[in-house]
């Protein structure tokens, strides 16, 4: 966030974003699929690259089989680009006219592509910006009425770096060309631990099994509910009561057995667990500097705002640890006594105060244990003082995810259930579930609160079909936020966070309605543009501004016109 009038321009922006709109041609939306049904074969041959390249074709002698790494058995695909070729590894696979099949495929490295060609109807693409870890893609075609072959291909991108692919999958009616094995039915879980609980839930994490689509989670013996990822958090339960927890994958093959059992007991009523953060909520930045922006109390904040990020702290000669001074002089006069009482008055009316970290000019480093424990320990001695009910992480100049995780997991332990927890990250930050940023939300997501995105001095980014958006659009806004509600995050851990006015950024405002618009498509599927999400995500947390200040300055028009719509919202 800026502390300036005058932000700086547009950051610079990940490498082949020149060539980004080339891209959008090969790209395609993401996709869900409909598992095929048991009779299905794979009809892909040497699928999992066990015998070398027998079967498969690639470009310019691009492609070579390697033991490692492998997502499972003894081979893998190693495909390398060059400047002048994509490394396209391609086979042709019978087919039955008329039928649908799901294509997937694991793969690592940048810019990696899966899809098909020649189906006689609508040829389909998937891909992935960046995963340094094994990442399934998939997606579905149906063929033509005549058609009795199709090429199915990984490729990479011009001048980067080998990608990796294995476990290749056209799943469906076979076509007569001799088949792999179809999915096996996965492992069970293991690795099951209860991580934050409260009053009425239990938050679970888990090992992810290879070759896995879902899983099922068990609450006492009964199926509770099913999720993606690996980790979920089981609410509606009673206070200070013991549960049993267990967890099964599933994939096309079926559901695996499940996993050992744990229990965890919810915590006593009254405890607090769960923060005092409404469903749908407003996150306004309050300046402790003066920057021309209208000076404010605490209490001056309008009551649309539900969590007050105060900005900011700052670093210390200590590696990692963090301190916070009131600006008095700078703020007219404003006492700590009263900016203590006027924390604890906005609490009283159900509102959170937390205090952020970073900031434009933030150089907080978090690199190893020991800043970690500083990191956590600095924080916590400041939300006793100043009665904080948390911590936002707004470090713009990168981090480190594991002892950032590391030290968020501490301060929570200090902290307890109440802890509030949000994220301002850049858009750059969001953009691959393998930046940093968005490594160290899914590492803590079941403490996480909400992630606001800073949809503004950024220019134009990838949105999650793979197509190139210009920041200051509804699609800009809808696109790059399913980036991370398709990447992990929960739909409560999500919101909007935009400049209250022209001068709160240099780049990037938009108008109120176009926030609104925006909240409307992805919670309801309305109002939308160009990019229209597959889905609608009702619980999405709501939106963010910089600042409570500049919105002063222009009368407060963002927070009374974007307010009461995230209030109102599903």
């Amino acid at each position: 966030m800026p502390r300036t009038p005058h932000p700086r321009p547009a950051r610079r922006r990940r490498l082949l974003v020149a060539a980004l709109t080339a891209l959008t041609a090969a790209a395609a939306t993401l996709s869900g699929s409909t598992p095929a049904a048991a009779a299905d074969v794979n009809a892909a041959r040497n699928a999992g690259y066990e015998s070398g390249l027998s079967n498969w074709t690639c470009s310019a002698g691009s492609g070579s089989a390697t033991g490692s790494p492998v997502h499972s058995g003894t081979g893998a695909l190693k495909a390398t680009p060059t400047a002048s070729d994509n490394a396209t590894c391609s086979q042709a696979v019978a087919v039955k006219p008329g039928a649908t099949y799901r294509l997937s495929a694991y793969v690592q490295g940048s810019y990696v592509y899966l899809g098909t060609s020649g189906t006689g109807t609508t040829d389909v693409s998937t891909w992935t910006p960046s995963t340094t870890d094994w990442q399934q893609l998939s997606t579905t075609f149906t063929t033509g009425p005549a058609t009795t072959s199709v090429t199915v291909y990984t490729h990479g991108w011009y001048g980067q770096p080998a990608y990796y692919a294995d476990d290749f999958s056209v799943l469906g009616p076979d076509g007569g060309g001799g088949t792999d094995p179809g999915p096996q039915v996965p492992a069970a879980p293991v690795g099951l631990t209860a991580g934050a609980v409260t009053p009425s839930s239990v938050a679970l994490s888990w090992t992810p099994v290879p070759g896995a689509t879902g899983y099922t989670v068990y609450r006492d013996g009964t199926k509770y509910g099913t999720v993606n990822g690996s980790s979920a958090t089981v609410s509606g339960l009673a206070a200070a009561t013991s549960y049993r927890f267990q967890v099964s994958a599933t994939n096309a093959a079926g559901e695996s057995a499940r996993s050992a059992p744990i229990t965890a007991t919810t915590a006593p009523s009254g405890s607090g667990g769960t923060p005092a953060v409404p469903r749908h909520a407003v996150t306004g930045y309050w300046q402790n500097f003066n920057n021309g922006a209208t000076v404010q109390k605490i209490s001056d904040v309008p009551a649309q705002y539900d969590i007050i990020a105060v900005a900011f702290a700052d670093a210390t000669t200590t590696p990692g640890a963090v301190s916070f001074s009131l600006d008095s002089a700078g703020l007219g006069g404003y006492t700590v006594d009263q900016f203590k009482a006027d924390i604890k008055a906005k609490q009283a009316a159900g509102k959170s105060v937390i205090l952020s970290v970073g900031g434009e000019r933030g150089t907080v480093s978090v690199n190893n244990s020991a800043s970690a424990a500083n990191f956590a320990t600095s924080l916590y001695t400041l939300m006793q003082q100043y009665g904080f009910d948390g911590v936002d992480i707004d470090l713009e100049n990168g981090l480190n995810p594991t002892y950032m995780s590391q030290a968020l997991r501490s301060l929570s332990q200090k902290a307890g259930g109440n802890l509030v927890l949000t994220m301002a990250p850049q858009t750059l930050d969001m953009q691959s579930t393998s930046a940093g940023y968005f490594q160290t939300a899914l590492n803590v997501k079941d403490i996480l609160t909400v992630v606001n995105m800073q949809y503004y001095n950024s220019g134009s980014m990838l949105g999650c079909d793979g197509k190139v958006y210009s920041q200051g659009t509804v699609d800009f806004l809808t696109a790059l936020a399913c980036i991370q509600l398709e990447g992990g995050l929960a739909p409560s851990q999500v919101g909007l966070g935009l400049p209250a006015s022209t001068r709160g950024a240099g780049s990037g405002h938009v108008d109120p309605s176009v926030v609104n618009a925006a909240l409307d498509c992805l919670t309801k599927g309305t109002a939308c543009g160009s990019f229209k999400p597959a889905r609608t995500y009702p619980g999405l947390r709501g939106a963010m501004t910089w600042s409570t200040n500049w919105d002063a300055a222009n009368g407060n028009a963002w927070s009374n016109a974007v307010g009461p719509h995230v209030h109102g919202l599903p």
